[in-house]
């Protein structure tokens, strides 16, 4: 019955984040695309074999596919958001089909499509935090050090009990979600400013991997850590997060502090800061996803989904061809030059996009597998 429970907590929850956010991303391209005039041929959800289908008034087939890894949008003659009228034998289709046809619309509506897989899975996210902080609350812990873990890095720098921490690597903290978040960003070290009775102290202290676990039954896994802990008792609804503007407010810093701790981890391995371990695929985030649902509740869940939905939007953006990012430039570059791309040129970038991907798909493989081998038999 073993195999039954790792099924409904890991694949089930993997399959609904994954669902989720998937139809997010692409009901952005569609809902986008119809305003815009242009005709969706499919919606789906998942790659391959059809397993359910329903077509609307407007010809558009909705369907689930076998694949569950992922989803698109078609549209009228096309593949996807990338097709030009080089591309399309436009002799198959009537004059007013022609007007509905992606290939045939200016550069500025083609822009506005692809942005707007991205953006929809920004607006998710913050719709997300808005209904956990109006609805629920957020909960705040003071970053004062209520302990400090023996033989750590934080012992001996000095750090002690009680010791308020004001600032983490320049930046003003004031939670003890603040310090967790930069430590997860850290590489080798985090430098505290840290209040202490009547002194101000600067305090450099170094990461090293450390053995935690999300609860008591779980085997310890290693984290990146500096050894201090906050005090739990200490936990507190911010009453004022039930208000609207308060939540508007912290749900829009929340979206801002996640897509900035995400771009500077890409620059760190790009400037070979931070390891590429890091990188992590499919198979972390179906980990991740099934650790919270076994661990926490339908509200880490949830916070977790929105986070997600914040770096697919972002990494979708990159100005990578393939990603939504890539089409963006073209469509720049037809704006600004008021003409097509070379169909060879943009064929070229495509291929060069499709092979990164590619590749970096293959190498988040691997350092799934490998965490999990390292977590499972360490």
């Amino acid at each position: 019955m073993e195999w039954l429970f790792n099924v409904i907590h890991y694949v089930v929850p993997f399959l609904i984040l994954l669902g989720v956010l998937v139809f997010v991303h692409e009901f952005g391209h569609f809902i986008v695309a119809r305003l815009a005039g242009v005709s969706v041929s499919a919606f789906s959800i998942g790659f391959g074999k059809e397993l359910w289908s329903k077509t609307d008034s407007k010809g558009t087939v909705w369907k689930i596919s076998a694949i569950p890894l992922g989803g698109y949008c078609q549209f009228l003659g096309d593949a996807d958001e990338s097709s030009s009228t080089s591309d399309v034998d436009l002799s198959k289709y009537s004059d007013e089909e022609k007007k509905h046809l992606f290939a045939t619309q200016s550069p500025y509506k083609k822009l506005a499509i692809a942005v707007a897989g991205p953006l929809f899975n920004y607006l998710f996210a913050f719709v997300v935090f808005f209904g956990l902080f109006f609805c629920v609350g957020s909960y705040d812990i003071p970053p004062v050090v209520s302990d400090v873990i023996e033989n750590s890095p934080a012992k001996a720098a000095g750090i002690m009990k009680n010791d308020t921490i004001l600032e983490i690597n320049g930046k003003k903290v004031s939670d003890w979600s603040d310090i967790n978040k930069e430590v997860s960003i850290a590489v080798d070290k985090v430098t505290l400013k840290i209040s202490r009775g009547e002194q101000t102290l600067d305090i450099n202290v170094p990461l090293v991997d450390m053995e935690y676990a999300y609860d008591e039954s779980e085997k310890p896994i290693k984290r990146r850590m500096i050894g201090i802990k906050g005090e739990a008792k200490q936990f507190k609804i911010v009453k004022d997060n039930f208000q609207f503007i308060p939540s508007l407010k912290k749900s829009a810093e929340e979206v801002y502090n996640i897509t900035d701790m995400t771009l500077r981890g890409v620059w760190q391995m790009l400037t070979g800061k931070r390891s590429g371990e890091d990188v992590g695929g499919i198979i972390r985030i179906a980990e991740m996803s099934g650790d919270i649902s076994r661990t926490r509740g339908a509200l880490d869940f949830l916070y977790f989904m929105a986070l997600l939905s914040i770096n697919l939007g972002l990494i979708n953006l990159f100005p990578i061809p393939v990603l939504d990012g890539g089409h963006v430039v073209i469509y720049l570059l037809e704006i600004v030059s008021r003409r097509e791309l070379n169909t060879k040129i943009r064929d070229g970038l495509f291929k060069m996009g499709l092979s990164f991907i590619l590749f970096l798909m293959v190498f988040a493989t691997w350092n799934d597998i490998r965490h999990l081998i390292t977590r499972w038999f360490d």
